[in-house]
């Protein structure tokens, strides 16, 4: 196909993606308009840029110009001085002051900035404190300009400029060009392929050993997030072959040269069958660690232990609390209160909270020091409230340092007896690794959770491992309690759970708290699903749009992805217009936001969700709210935060919202599973809504969610525990 070669100036940007640097975006090309995508990197409106690429006619949008190829030039005449002063690359200066200062000096600003700045205190808005930001940000742009020129070339966000320069330093241009591909691995946000394509232009071999190496990391870094600890070699390879475009036998000999450098980890698993299993190192460790741990603490001998004055202190309390525990839920207390490592599972409505909220009563009643955590800062709060006893998160109670890591582990230890762990089922290897290095061998682990919800979404599969491997006390409950039967929420979650279709209500609105609306258009569930939002729920139900509801869906592109539908529900329940764009988002005060990443500086952890506060356009920095905690983004950290009307039900584990709405259709087949669509729906206390296909709803209810995870934690407990010979 013909090589297109256009030159012209955005537009209008259309669409970016932050982590991949993907842009969809109109260029004028004389009297032509065209749309234009692939990895251009962040543009800014009137940029000048040159083009070489493929027609290519996409189903929905058309004809369309796929970039192979992009230059962009440095901002020349008054238009683009004043776009690329207005493009966030110098701190404050924003679109307005921007303006301002081309009205004031023209063409000339730029040598007013270099030759004679003091000129701009005569600008309205610019006093002293200003100029000095301005003034460093555009001596910091100046020594940045060779490398911003640098990676434009290669079609790297100049928003990540600061992050390299504060890694790299000023040898930044010649590390790049020695390796490119450190750029994957110490930058967030530029992967291996943005890298790849960098290296290849600048002339790395493609058998070259650091592309090799990168790729293998890259492609196992990858599976980790899918929750593998390791992948089968021959597998992996495969995979490998087909990113990097090479012979197998070349990425075998570089599979193996890691593995002699200590960088991968690869070993026979005769216990499932796998011969030759590849784990990145760290993995390796930590699968050894956590299942070393847990037999040093289940086998460690038991302070306190159970006798008969306890019975009488279950007695008194279930008298105090006027309850009496079923026979099940004796059972459970009594497991729990007997062994140093004990697991509670079961669905909603079964007694999970009754029995946590009695178990912290008893030990507290015997004066050992407890404490209570939850993976997210949501899940924390609803087992404080729950139980009256303080919890928090796993990050903080580990006391999370800003670099990384915890300031408790091996050597300073927490100070308890008893330590009781919510939603278990979000732990994952290195959050529950370093979680049991920071435990005392006296102290007893109690872990609480579903195991029918979505596992964690990083490696490992901690809590099922635990329990499949038989080697510690497990409690799986199965009665729902008859005020909990009356919701058909609770009720409907086990039908999902058995793959069985959900009952409609036979209860009008607003008696019932759950609906399901048979619906096959994507566009038309994308109507209902703003009409409900922003009028009938409110108008029925009373609950605020924006800080009850919760829209949950399984993707995040498509016209039923988050994507499309934060955009939608942004429009419909955010009157603001003044914002801070980042890529192809505007965010606004009052916007309901959710944080992506671990921050460890700022306290703000993966999940948590809060509201926009404040913006400031000019600084280009917004302050969010979680929870009564006031956290400030600088422009360069946006790409930390989404929108949050609609999230994806992964990022919704742990959380629980009064009203939930999710759309289930064939669009999300790849994703589509019983434990996704069960996940979602005990995401509401008091209404949920699907909405969607029967044919999507089968598909769903079919597919068990149990696609295998690669771990071998429960064969390595079984295997510690059995060369001791013991049975707990």
């Amino acid at each position: 196909m013909e090589l297109i070669e256009l030159e012209g100036k955005v537009k209008r940007v259309i669409f970016f993606a932050q982590d991949s640097n993907y842009t969809v975006f109109v260029l004028k090309a004389g009297a032509q308009e065209i749309t234009a995508c692939g990895y251009a990197g962040e543009l800014y409106e009137e940029e000048k840029v040159a083009l070489k690429g493929k027609w290519k006619v996409h189903p929905k949008y058309g004809r369309q110009l796929w970039i192979e190829e992009i230059t962009r030039f440095e901002p020349v005449g008054l238009q683009a001085i004043s776009n690329f002063l207005s493009s966030n690359l110098i701190k404050g200066i924003g679109p307005k002051l921007g303006q301002t200062l081309i009205q004031e000096f023209g063409e000339e600003i730029l040598d007013v900035l270099d030759n004679d700045p003091n000129k701009l205190l005569r600008v309205n808005g610019i006093g002293p404190k200003k100029l000095k930001t301005i003034l460093k940000s555009w001596q910091e742009q100046k020594q940045l300009k060779d490398l911003a020129l640098f990676l434009q070339e290669y079609g790297i966000s100049t928003g990540y400029l600061a992050k390299i320069v504060k890694v790299y330093g000023d040898k930044a241009i010649n590390v790049i060009k020695q390796n490119p591909y450190a750029l994957a691995r110490d930058i967030r946000g530029i992967g291996f392929k943005r890298a790849d394509a960098m290296a290849l232009k600048l002339g790395l071999p493609k058998d070259s050993f650091f592309r090799l190496e990168s790729g293998i990391i890259y492609v196992l870094k990858q599976l980790s997030e899918k929750g593998h600890f390791f992948y089968p070699l021959l597998e992996l390879v495969q995979e490998l072959e087909e990113l990097l475009e090479l012979e197998a036998e070349v990425i075998d000999q570089a599979l193996w040269e890691l593995f002699k450098q200590g960088k991968i980890f690869i070993c026979d698993l005769k216990e499932q069958g796998i011969r030759e299993a590849v784990y990145l190192a760290y993995f390796y460790q930590q699968e050894q660690e956590i299942a070393s741990r847990i037999f040093h603490l289940a086998t460690f001998s038991l302070v306190n232990a159970f006798d008969q004055s306890d019975e009488k202190l279950i007695q008194d309390l279930e008298r105090k609390n006027r309850l009496t525990l079923s026979p099940e839920q004796k059972q459970a207390v009594l497991t729990a209160l007997k062994h140093k490592v004990f697991i509670l599972t079961g669905g909603p409505g079964t007694g999970k909270t009754t029995i946590t909220r009695f178990i912290v009563q008893f030990f507290k009643e015997k004066g050992l020091k407890l404490k209570l955590c939850a993976p997210t800062g949501r899940a924390a709060k609803r087992l404080e409230e729950s139980t009256g006893h303080f919890a928090s998160t796993i990050h903080r109670l580990l006391k999370a340092r800003p670099e990384g890591g915890f300031e408790l582990g091996e050597e300073q230890k927490l100070n308890l007896d008893v330590l009781i762990v919510d939603e278990a089922s979000m732990l994952d290897g290195p959050v529950f690794s370093a979680l049991l290095r920071a435990l005392p061998l006296h102290a007893r682990l109690i872990l609480i959770g579903d195991v029918n919800q979505l596992p964690a979404i990083g490696p490992g599969n901690v809590l099922s491992d635990l329990i499949q491997s038989e080697v510690v006390p497990v409690k799986m409950l199965t009665t729902i309690f008859r005020q909990a039967a009356k919701s058909m929420i609770v009720f409907n979650a086990h039908r999902i759970n058995q793959g069985k279709f959900p009952c409609k209500s036979k209860l009008e609105p607003p008696k019932s708290d759950f609906f399901w609306i048979e619906q096959e258009e994507p566009e038309a569930i994308s109507k209902l699903i703003l009409q409900l939002v922003v009028e009938r729920i409110p108008a029925t139900y009373q609950f605020d749009p924006k800080t009850e509801v919760q829209v949950l869906t399984p993707m995040h592109k498509g016209e039923l992805g988050t994507i499309n539908l934060n955009f939608l529900l942004q429009q419909s329940l955010n009157p603001h217009k003044q914002g801070v764009k980042r890529g192809s988002i505007t965010f606004l005060p009052g916007d309901k936001v959710i944080q992506l990443s671990n921050n460890y500086d700022k306290q703000v952890f993966n999940g948590d969700l809060g509201f926009v506060q404040s913006v400031d356009p000019e600084e280009r920095t917004l302050e969010v709210n979680f929870d009564g905690r006031i956290v400030e983004y600088q422009s360069d950290e946006l790409d930390e935060l989404n929108l949050a009307y609609a999230i994806s039900v992964h990022k919704s584990q742990g959380s629980e919202f009064p009203v939930v709405i999710m759309p289930i259709t064939t669009q999300h087949f790849i994703l589509l599973q019983r434990n996704l669509i069960y996940t979602g729906l005990t995401r509401a206390k008091k209404l949920a809504i699907l909405i969607g296909s029967k044919k999507a709803m089968f598909i769903g209810l079919k597919k068990t969610g149990q696609e295998r995870r690669y771990t071998n934690l429960r064969y390595r407990l079984q295997n510690l525990f059995n060369e001791h010979k013991l049975d707990l």
